[in-house]
């Protein structure tokens, strides 16, 4: 029986920007709002490693706690986020598809109360975000 307490969805994007240069914005956390309009601030508490935590504020929302729970050089990253007991991750994965071509992926698997209903309002700009990240990508 469907709950509303489980749900996934993906999002992509082509672009003709490298894994590596994509790789370097994702790196650049505090950058994070130069082309993500769904962050106001950010700061990490330290490398861009598994196990490190950084704290985003949403525009004229409170700020979450987030944690990097993979990452893997030009290949991808999660983050969790955690309000009580629904836990939201987010794999952002870059996939080389030939010489030129790219294609970034956003999954997001949201699990625990009301997963069905914030999952989707969490992710509701993700094509927006995407079609950002690899505008700056190509320019680079």
């Amino acid at each position: 029986m469907d709950d509303g307490r489980a749900w996934r969805s993906e999002y992509a994007i082509e672009t003709s920007a490298s894994p590596e240069t994509i790789w370097s914005i994702f790196r650049d956390v505090p950058g994070w709002k130069h082309w993500n309009a769904g962050i106001e601030q950010i700061v990490i508490d330290g490398p861009f490693a598994a196990g490190i935590w950084f704290t985003m504020t949403p525009p004229g929302e409170e700020a979450l706690r987030s944690q990097l729970i993979d990452v893997r050089e030009n290949v991808c990253f999660v983050d969790e986020t955690r309000v009580g007991d629904l836990a939201i991750k987010v794999a952002h994965r870059i996939e080389r598809l030939g010489p030129a071509r790219t294609r970034i992926v956003y999954a997001v698997d949201a699990q625990g109360p009301q997963a069905a209903e914030i999952g989707p309002a969490v992710s509701a700009d993700f094509p927006e975000v995407l079609a950002s990240l690899a505008k700056l990508a190509e320019e680079k």
